[in-house]
């Protein structure tokens, strides 16, 4: 989808700034909204794709409005009212008022060592060969989901140059939405400067992407 998240190539937000020494968080409440988060996650209600779009369709003006871990909590609202865990009003209120939904797992605290240390591998097999090979020329797929896509909005319908064959993973334009994990190869696809941002473009400059098999189309 072409949401507020995926501002590459556009003007007006001001340069990166990065902070010297950034803290891991700014203010106590950013640890708990972390720890909310993760607990949640280990419910094995949603996947990593569903709350990655449940973030990406807040609003324009309230995503830009917010801090990192603000979008993280406003999602995780919207998640929890989806799946059953919590209705808005007892969002709103911070309190209980029916039965919930029953989580598959619980995560206490002695287990988050071993899950954060195992991470949450996406790499599936699939049944066929890369479609591609270094040094194939492609093109990105020209469209614009209103569901979940990782082709950044930038990236699309430019001709680049496949670098890598990274292997195949879950594709989170299908898991996002329950349809299913529906691996595909995934590729790391190289583009020049003029290509992605045009006229007057620093020469010198390239762009790569990860790119799923099925947004690449052969030059």
């Amino acid at each position: 989808m072409n949401g507020p998240h995926d501002l590459g190539g556009q003007m007006g937000f001001g340069p990166v700034a990065p902070e010297k020494d950034e803290p891991y968080f700014h203010a106590e409440w950013e640890k708990r909204a972390l720890g909310i988060t993760l607990s949640c996650g280990a419910f094995g209600a949603w996947s990593i794709d569903e709350s990655r779009h449940a973030r990406e369709s807040i609003p324009p003006a309230d995503y830009l409005a917010a801090s990192y871990y603000e979008i993280w909590t406003r999602a995780l609202e919207v998640l929890l009212e989806r799946h059953g865990f919590a209705t808005r009003a007892e969002i709103d209120s911070g309190h209980k008022q029916t039965v919930p939904a029953t989580p598959k797992r619980i995560l206490t605290a002695d287990m988050v060592p071993g899950v954060l240390a195992r991470g949450g591998p996406c790499d599936r097999p699939v049944d066929t060969e890369p479609l591609f090979q270094p040094g194939d020329r492609v093109r990105t797929k020209n469209f614009n989901p209103t569901t979940h896509t990782r082709l950044p909005r930038y990236a699309r319908s430019k001709t680049g140059v496949v670098e890598a064959v990274q292997g195949s993973y879950v594709f989170p334009d299908d898991n996002a939405h329950g349809r299913g994990e529906n691996p595909q190869w995934v590729y790391t696809v190289v583009f020049d400067g003029g290509e992605i941002w045009g006229e007057g473009a620093d020469p010198t400059l390239t762009v790569s992407i990860d790119a799923w098999e099925s947004y690449l189309e052969r030059v």
